[in-house]
């Protein structure tokens, strides 16, 4: 029979490749919701995360993942629209990826992520709108079982995160 020894809180798995990933979120109504979006990201190794609005991380539940003098640490950036840096990102050659629930989404535990992604999270009640929808290049879904009809914003952010790290483990 294995033996397991608890390793609470081990070093992180170091990437062979810096992640190209990157989260831009819509503006959320919770901060609490944005701050777990930001603490998954600094998990998944992601590196930047896009806000909108009056954005507030809360650092209790962020953690290390916005730590000033953590070199792991994501980096915030704030703007008032999606629009303008979601086209920047396009011209640097990103794919945008919209996590949302629309007609013709594709089921996210088939969808394949290229390595260059912006995953764009929508709102918790208004989920992406209209006009973020006609700037990205794939939209996908995650299926849903039961009730609700759909996942809380930042529990599916992390859902989405996981995946992508699954399909590109070393970066």
């Amino acid at each position: 029979m294995p033996r397991f020894e608890h390793q609470r809180h081990k070093p992180p798995t170091p990437l062979k490749l810096p992640r190209e990933l990157i989260v831009a979120c819509a503006p959320l109504r919770s901060n609490i919701n944005l701050s777990r979006i930001v603490r998954t990201a600094g998990c998944c190794g992601v590196r930047q995360v896009i806000c909108c609005g009056t954005a507030k991380i809360v650092r209790k539940i962020a953690r290390d993942a916005v730590d000033d003098e953590n070199e792991s640490a994501v980096e915030i950036l704030v703007h008032r629209t999606l629009a303008p840096p979601l086209a920047e990102l396009r011209r640097q050659g990103y794919c945008l990826v919209g996590l949302e629930q629309t007609t013709g989404s594709e089921n996210l535990q088939t969808f394949a992520f290229e390595r260059r992604t912006v995953l764009v999270v929508g709102n918790e009640r208004l989920g992406l709108a209209e006009e973020t929808l006609s700037l990205v290049d794939h939209v996908v879904e995650i299926p849903v079982y039961g009730l609700p009809y759909a996942y809380n914003v930042a529990t599916a952010t992390a859902m989405a995160l996981y995946e992508f790290c699954r399909q590109f483990p070393n970066g």
